[in-house]
């Protein structure tokens, strides 16, 4: 078995790069999170990135608030929402949904294929958001244990993947898992109280993970 070793997380850059260059196999992304750390290729063309930024983006579920124009969709909504059911296809719709200001994707096909491999492992989940048999959102991230990270997501329609998030918040607080690791704070996390702590803080909270949770026990 071989041994893992990441550069401390002290080390990072302003930018909060820590390291270039690994593979993304099975052990090495779990040593990854399991040290507040995860990858972000920045092109297809730069090599293999992995991150810790300072500060780092969460989402506190008991701090969860809805928008009052969301909390209107809810009540009309027609739209229904699995777990795990088609983790190749939503991960795949993130890899082709350009960002604004993002002229490539961040998930490669290294990406893909390692967390694909997670997800065999019971080591990462989907949620789907379909509409009748078309799925037009979702996301993905990383299940271990009980620390549950939101890595990128997708929609075809206004409120979709939004839906896809609300969904997912409420199965964590129902499975008594109080945070989500969203990494940075998007205008869709921060619409439902995301917000950036001191990595230090961060850290802390990570210590204090059960990392031996079953993947069914929570999805």
């Amino acid at each position: 078995m071989r041994k893992i070793v990441f550069p401390a997380v002290e080390s990072a850059n302003e930018d909060g790069l820590v390291a270039v260059g690994g593979d993304l196999e099975i052990d090495t992304l779990q040593v990854a999170y399991q040290s507040g750390i995860f990858p972000w290729p920045i092109s297809l063309d730069f090599p293999l990135a992995w991150f810790s930024p300072n500060p780092r983006g969460i989402l506190v579920i008991e701090e969860m608030h809805l928008s009052k124009s969301f909390q209107k969709f809810l009540k009309k909504n027609t739209y229904h929402v699995t777990f795990n059911q088609a983790f190749e296809e939503v991960i795949r719709q993130c890899a082709r949904a350009l960002r604004k200001d993002q002229p490539s994707t961040w998930i490669t096909p290294e990406i893909v294929d390692g967390y694909e491999r997670l997800f065999k492992k019971n080591l990462a989940y989907s949620v789907e958001v379909w509409d009748q048999e078309e799925l037009i959102a979702g996301l993905y991230g990383v299940s271990m244990g009980d620390f549950i990270s939101g890595e990128s997501m997708f929609t075809k329609y206004d409120n979709a993947s939004k839906l896809a998030l609300y969904m997912l918040l409420l199965r964590l607080k129902d499975k008594k898992i109080d945070w989500l690791d969203t990494q940075m704070v998007t205008p869709v996390v921060a619409g439902f109280g995301g917000k950036y702590i001191p990595r230090p803080t961060f850290l802390q909270m990570l210590q204090k993970k059960d990392w031996t949770r079953k993947r069914n026990e929570i999805f």
